[in-house]
Parts: C-alpha cells; sequence; structure tokens
C-alpha cells in the first residue's frame, strides 16, 4: 500500500539527535530507545482514540522520519468513529478508494495532545529508567568480587557515609566499611571492593567496602604479575582493616620466591598497595600443606619452636615460642595471634618455652 512519504522536520532531527545523545550518555541502545518510545506514543495516542487498535508508528534512523499514523476502514455508514471513515473522507489521503479498503492518515506532533505527549513523556522516562537499571545492574553483576575505583563526589557530616561515582553509577560507601580512621576527601580516587548487589525497589544498588579482605587479594592480583599470571597463587587472606593484613601465598615453581614476587623491587609493590589502603601493615607469608608449618609461618614475625597438634580437638593446636618472642607470637591485643587462626583455619594455642607466661609490653 502506498504511503504518503513526508520530509524530515527539524523536529525529527531534534528527536534522533536526543536519542543519539541518550545512548552516548546513558549507555542505552538506540534501537532500544526508538522501541520503547514508539510503544510509548501508540499507548498514548490510542487513549485519544478510545483504545482502539489504530495507531501506528514508523521509524526511519537512517531518514531521520517519525511517521505517526491512524489506520482506518473505509465505510458507507460509520458505526465506530474511531476505527471507521466515509469514502468522501478517506479520498483526502487516497484516491480512488473502495469500501473495505484501508487508509493511513498521518498524524503531526501537535494533534497528539498534551495528556497525550504527557502521558508517553512519563512511559519513556520509565523505560529509559528501566534501561538504565537494567545496564547497572548487568554492570555491576559483571564485577562483583571485583575492585573498581571510585571518585568521592560527597561525604554525609553526620552519618560520615561517602557517595562515590563508579563509572556512571552513584554508590555509597557506609562509614562501617571505610577504613577506621581514614579520612576521604572530595574528588579523591579512592579502591574499592564490591561485595555483592542487590536489586532494590529503587534499583541496583551495589554494596562496596574498603574493608573487605577482598580488596587485600584484587589489589595483589593487580600489582603482581606473578598472581595475575598464576605463578605465584594467594591461598588466604586475613585482615583487620587499618591496622594488620595477613597474606598466605605459595608458587608450585620453585624458581619463584612467592614472598618476594609480592614485595617487589626495593618494597615498590607492596608499598603501593599499603599506601592504598592508607599505611596498613602487612605481612606476607608461605602456605605449607603441612599445616605445622604453615601455623609457623603464620605467626610471623614471632619465632615458633614447635607445632603441636591438639588429637582431641579438631583444626586446634599447641604452639611453643621463646618466653621473649610470647608477647609478639599473641601480638597487641591478641591480633597477631587472631590473624593467624584466621589465616590457617587452626584454633591455635600459644604458650612460652618455660611453661609459664611471663607478661611482657607489646
Amino acid at each position: 500500500m502506498a504511503r504518503k512519504s513526508t520530509k524530515p522536520t527539524s523536529k525529527n532531527k531534534e528527536f534522533f539527535e536526543a536519542i543519539a545523545l541518550l545512548e552516548q550518555e546513558r549507555g542505552i541502545p538506540a534501537d532500544y530507545l526508538l522501541e520503547k518510545v514508539c510503544a510509548a506514543i501508540i499507548t498514548s495516542v490510542r487513549k485519544e482514540y478510545g483504545g482502539e487498535d489504530v495507531v501506528f508508528v514508523d521509524c526511519n534512523t537512517e531518514k531521520q522520519e517519525l511517521r505517526v499514523y491512524l489506520r482506518k476502514m473505509v465505510v458507507e455508514a460509520i458505526e465506530n468513529e474511531f476505527t471507521e471513515i466515509l469514502p468522501e473522507e478517506a479520498e483526502k489521503y487516497k484516491k480512488n478508494v473502495l469500501v473495505g479498503d484501508y487508509v493511513e492518515i498521518p498524524l503531526e506532533t501537535k494533534q497528539f495532545g498534551r495528556i497525550a505527549a504527557t502521558t508517553a513523556k512519563n512511559v519513556i522516562r520509565g523505560d529509559i529508567h528501566d534501561a538504565e537499571r537494567g545496564l547497572m545492574l548487568k554492570e555491576f553483576e559483571s564485577k562483583q568480587k571485583e575492585l573498581v575505583t571510585g571518585k568521592v563526589q560527597s561525604i554525609d557530616p553526620q552519618s560520615g557515609n561517602a557517595t562515590l561515582e563508579i563509572g556512571k553509577a552513584v554508590v555509597v560507601l557506609p562509614k562501617g566499611r571505610q577504613i577506621p580512621d581514614e579520612v576521604l576527601t572530595e574528588g579523591q580516587l579512592v579502591k574499592v571492593y564490591i561485595e555483592g548487589v542487590k536489586d532494590t525497589p529503587k534499583g541496583p544498588k551495589a554494596m562496596i567496602s574498603r574493608t573487605h579482605s577482598g580488596l587485600v587479594k584484587r589489589l595483589f592480583e593487580t600489582e603482581v604479575p606473578e598472581i595475575y599470571d598464576g605463578i605465584v597463587e594467594i591461598k588466604s587472606v586475613a585482615r583487620e582493616a587499618g591496622s594488620r593484613t595477613k597474606l598466605a601465598v605459595f608458587s608450585k615453581d620453585e624458581n619463584v620466591d612467592p614472598i618476594g614476587a609480592c614485595i617487589g623491587p626495593k618494597g615498590t609493590r607492596v608499598g603501593t598497595i599499603v599506601e592504598a589502603l592508607g599505611g596498613e601493615k602487612i605481612d606476607i607469608v608461605v602456605y605449607d600443606e603441612d599445616p605445622k608449618k604453615f601455623i609457623a609461618a603464620a605467626l610471623a614475625p614471632a619465632d615458633v619452636l614447635e607445632v603441636e597438634v591438639d588429637e582431641e580437638n579438631e583444626n586446634a593446636c599447641h604452639v611453643t615460642v621463646p618466653d621473649t618472642q610470647l608477647s609478639l607470637a599473641i601480638g597487641n591485643k591478641g591480633q597477631n595471634a587472631r590473624l593467624a587462626a584466621r589465616l590457617t583455619g587452626w584454633k591455635i594455642d600459644i604458650k612460652p618455652e618455660s611453661g609459664f607466661y611471663i607478661p611482657q609490653n607489646s
């Protein structure tokens, strides 16, 4: 059926330019947007015509043409003014029409009506919002358990929560997931770990953290090529954010020193990570499949004389250290022993060589 051709109007051009801009700025595919826009126009205009299925939209992106029209049947007597048209009226749109033919009646934008236009605008806005949510959710899901860089937009003076810009999204870093005593400033770039993603009624919500042990693991993967390449493996991480982290590493290649690889030339690699964590101390130890050797290494910097497995309790042991090393093995407020236990997965009971606990200054 022949259709009346229309030249691109300035409004059409502006419309397609707006769609292109949305695609560029928000990352929403233009085809998706056009499909939703056309559906919204049909939905809104149809209300002006009794809800009848007579509204159609043709969209030509190459020619930047947007054509909205009604399709009505030619009848001798009108029973439904929304779907039918008399021959003499139909002749305005198509020559030599016969009863039973269909004619297409082009509509101008102004004919959509204020209510229809408002409805279309709301529907389009909702579809764009849904598309953005979908893209954001997909983006965050692809980055779960990963390290990303965020730019601090603002900090709530009451709660201490920081608002970060991550890509095209704005995410809140709660005070409880910030490194203790760390002072964030507006405009600062910080590394955060995406713990997970939730799809809430208000949109996708990424749970980010600077206290999660995964942050340290990902930082080492970024800074140490041997870890990224799989030559050195991180076996476990135990962390008390802002204070100390213990990292157990291992290499199947006898020619590679896993600790040396992590420290880097003149300590540059680990130094970069310590700086990113605000000065947090990092102990790197070698993992060993022999739990006794692994436990002894995990208690560094203290020297261990003996590790005795407790046969009556699962994953429990008794560790003997020199009397002068007891407070070092236990650590300030028990931190060294606590982190070693988390790193190895063993309950560690520490005692001095003499058998007597001698209090010492940490």
